[in-house]
């Protein structure tokens, strides 16, 4: 799996996660977790077999055990059992694995401890790779500890054979499989199986380092088991209301293409505000559908935007279809159809169903039974019209978040993530939010400020989970170590930006239309062609931009108004064989993308003739204008393209 695909896996497993807030409730928690999770039945402490495995028990006695991992020089996979109920200690023993990987450098004593999860929730341990690659020279002197979260994985994780998220009766089904034992997979009691897991391994303080879902478990850690904690690095926030539940709204957020528009002079120029015109296209839709643009496809897009391509065509796609050209939009919502659809049908699933329906707070009652939920789950969507500017019935029916799916799975116990009326520990905070995130950077600021000492660093562009894979922000990246490697000396607010590009504010049909270069060694009429194949260059690139590329495009795909683009993703080349962008030049050649992009192009039209290009720009640039050196028909040039 690439960087992008596990960009898109976090992002699906995020929009599974949709939580709307209800009325503030008067919810009670359990009183003992903290005090079971101090100790450790020494007699029960076994080695369980293969190298580099240990075992043993959690919860029963006064302290003293030691787990074998604790002295292990290399990494360390282990189990300890713990309570299934922290809130009675006799209860059924279930076992919660874990990764330990000490310090490199073990001249020394560790620096401290990095707790961290990787978000979902999903399985924890197969992300133990990625997470050290994202700490990288942290670990020099810092050990890592991933905990596994009971039910997500090995050594027990919970399933439902035939489990179809869109189908109620399996979700009653698997409710039924698992029984009441299910009540106990969430939030309040992993983060309590985490910490008795850095009691068996005598660490004192750890560093909570949370992705996604897991900065819901960084929250009820630090609420929970404050004294433990050294800092929290908190990445993509997952918000808590005042009751302690998740608290993400359920809405779509048409107002990011207002985000990738502002910074853009040419989408400024657009009249109105692009979010305005997206809800204008429903309007014009819904009173003369189009066959190759379904409402519910066009419900995705703005999910997309964090990926560049999308974010930079949206606005003037939308544009161009209310000026009576299709083309655009048609070809993006192509690409959105064909993302990779969110993951509806495993067994693994029932893990999530029951941490994600326990720990999050919904538009209906937790203690109704399943019918009368449905009743008030469709009252909110038909009252709040969460999906403006779309209706529950033009996106195929309720969305496949977990808020429906949730409907029809019990939820008994009472068991917000954090404690209603909890105080945030003192420690050091940081925590960074993207603007295309599902959640707002006002709303992670929000989250942050509930810890005294907190600093929120909004990253300009991002999407979701900001600090793992293969185009992390070197910024981001910096930062991040910076701070887990001394969370208490780290004295910044960092200022990152994903932007590597400038939105489009329009998709010229003709020459004539596109804004024409400015500088020297070429004539007006040449100054035009050679913006209009410039366009046309970066308009068969965009889909290749090394921030966040879209891993499902095809090797090959038609140029917006004919010919045929093929990709080389390998030798970093893009062929053009009869392109056109606009409808009156076409375009042959290839360009080559790296660190100055390059193109040798044969331009036909524009002006009735044929000319020879060569190019050079620094590409993936966010600016509104790029210089652009080169040759036309041989002669030498320099010039500023503006764009359109």
């Amino acid at each position: 799996m690439n960087g992008n695909q596990r960009s898109i896996t976090r992002r699906t497993a995020t929009a599974l996660v949709t939580a709307g807030t209800c009325g503030t409730l008067l919810l009670s928690l359990l009183t003992a977790p903290n005090a079971a999770a101090r100790g450790h039945d020494t007699s029960s402490a076994a080695t369980r077999a293969g190298a580099g495995k240990a075992g043993g028990e959690a919860g029963r006695g006064a302290g003293g055990f030691r787990h074998p991992c604790a002295s292990a020089k290399t990494r360390c996979d282990g189990e300890i059992r713990v309570p299934l109920d922290w809130g009675d200690p006799d209860s059924e023993r279930i076992a919660v694995a874990f990764a330990w990987l000490p310090r490199k450098d073990t001249s020394r004593p560790a620096s401290g401890t990095v707790l961290a999860n990787p978000g979902g929730p999903l399985s924890a341990l197969p992300a133990v790779p990625s997470l050290a690659e994202s700490l990288g020279p942290v670990l020099d002197r810092h050990n890592l500890l991933v905990v596994e979260p009971r039910g997500l994985g090995k050594p027990a994780p919970l399933l439902c054979p035939g489990l179809d998220l869109t189908v109620r009766e399996t979700v009653r089904a698997c409710a039924a499989r698992l029984g009441p034992r299910s009540r106990f997979f969430t939030a309040d009691q992993a983060v309590t199986d985490m910490n008795a897991v850095r009691d068996a391994l005598g660490v004192p303080k750890v560093t909570f380092y949370g992705i996604s879902y897991g900065t819901l478990f960084a929250q009820a850690y630090a609420t929970r088991h404050p004294g433990t904690l050294s800092g929290v690095l908190l990445d993509s926030v997952v918000p808590t209301g005042e009751d302690g539940y998740v608290a993400e709204r359920i809405r779509k957020r048409a107002d990011l293409l207002d985000v990738a528009c502002d910074p853009s002079r040419a989408c400024r120029r657009l009249p109105g505000d692009p979010s305005g015109a997206f809800s204008k296209l429903v309007r014009q839709l819904r009173a003369h559908p189009d066959p190759e643009i379904r409402l519910s496809s066009l419900a995705r897009l703005p999910d997309f935007l964090f990926i560049p391509v999308a974010g930079r065509e949206a606005g003037a796609a939308v544009a161009a279809y209310l000026d009576g050209d299709p083309l655009p939009l048609r070809r993006l919502v192509r690409m959105v159809d064909g993302a990779p659809g969110q993951p509806l049908r495993a067994p693994e699933l029932a893990g999530l169903l029951s941490y994600v329906c326990a720990d999050s707070a919904f538009p209906f009652e937790r203690a109704a039974p399943a019918d009368e939920r449905r009743r008030q789950m469709d009252r909110h969507y038909d009252e709040e019209r969460p999906f403006r500017p779309f209706t529950v019935a033009e996106l195929g029916g309720p969305p496949a978040g977990m808020q429906d799916s949730c409907v029809d799975w019990p939820t008994p116990r009472t068991s917000p993530p954090v404690p209603p009326g909890a105080g945030y520990p003192r420690v050091p905070v940081l925590t960074l939010g993207g603007d295309f995130d599902s959640t707002t950077p006002a709303e992670a600021a929000a989250v942050t400020r509930r810890f005294p000492d907190s600093t929120f660093a909004r990253v300009r562009f991002a999407g979701h989970n900001l600090t793992t894979g293969a185009q992390v922000n070197e910024c981001v990246r910096g930062a991040a170590r910076a701070f887990l490697a001394d969370p208490a000396a780290f004295d910044d607010t960092p200022r990152c930006d994903d932007a590597n590009y400038r939105a489009l504010g329009s998709f010229p049909r003709t020459v004539a239309q596109v804004p024409p270069a400015r500088g020297t060694g070429l004539d007006a009429k040449e100054r035009r062609i050679l913006a209009a194949a410039f366009a046309t260059a970066t308009d068969a690139t965009a889909g290749r931009n090394p921030l966040r590329s879209p891993f499902w495009l095809p090797a090959t795909r038609e140029g917006l108004r004919g010919g045929r683009l093929t990709f080389d993703d390998k030798a970093g080349t893009v062929r053009l064989r009869d392109v056109r962008f606009v409808g009156d030049l076409t375009v042959n050649g290839e360009v080559r993308l790296g660190g100055d992009a390059t193109a040798r192009l044969t331009v036909t039209g524009g002006d009735g003739g044929s000319h020879a290009l060569e190019l050079s720009w620094k590409a993936f640039l966010a600016e509104d204008d790029t210089a652009v050196s080169g040759t036309f028909a041989g002669r030498g040039f320099t010039a500023t393209i503006p764009s359109h």
